[in-house]
């Protein structure tokens, strides 16, 4: 053993994205004809160029509305699939929306921007920006625990 496997999942260039991140993008709802904004707090697992973010448990700022998004890194890109489960109870009624993602990731590796497509309540298709902040390195069950609540 040289020591080097222990850097299962970095990337090229030697980044690793894993680590607990504030996800953050804005939508408009056209039947409230207003802006809002979906934050929650994610924790992303990397496995070789391949980043699954899931929202932690109750760390989302429309309660009970769980997110995951399926990443492959090229260079400084990523692209990939989101789905957000809505609260039953909520506004949505429990629907299930789903869309493409593109962010682009600064050279600091410790922030991605970018843009989502999805169709929306009156199946047209929508578009907004969306944010990947670092926000811990860690992702021991104690910092899980931490960020396991709703986002400011």
């Amino acid at each position: 053993m040289d020591g080097r496997s222990g850097a299962a999942g970095a990337q090229p260039g030697g980044e690793t994205f894993s680590g607990v991140w504030v996800s953050r993008y804005e939508f408009f709802s056209s039947s409230r004809g207003d802006s809002y904004e979906g934050k929650h707090y994610v924790v992303i697992v990397q496995h070789g160029n391949r980043l699954t973010v899931q929202s932690l448990p109750g760390a989302s700022s429309n309660p009970d509305s769980p997110l995951t998004l399926d990443l492959t890194v090229d260079r400084n890109v990523a692209t990939g699939t989101w789905v957000e489960q809505t609260a039953a109870d909520g506004y949505y009624n429990g629907a299930r929306y789903h869309g493409a993602i593109q962010l682009l990731i600064e050279p600091t590796g410790r922030r991605m921007t970018g843009k989502w497509v999805g169709f929306g309540k009156d199946f047209d298709v929508n578009t907004g920006p969306w944010e990947l902040r670092l926000v811990d390195r860690s992702t021991s069950k104690a910092t899980l625990e931490r960020y396991s609540q709703p986002p400011e």
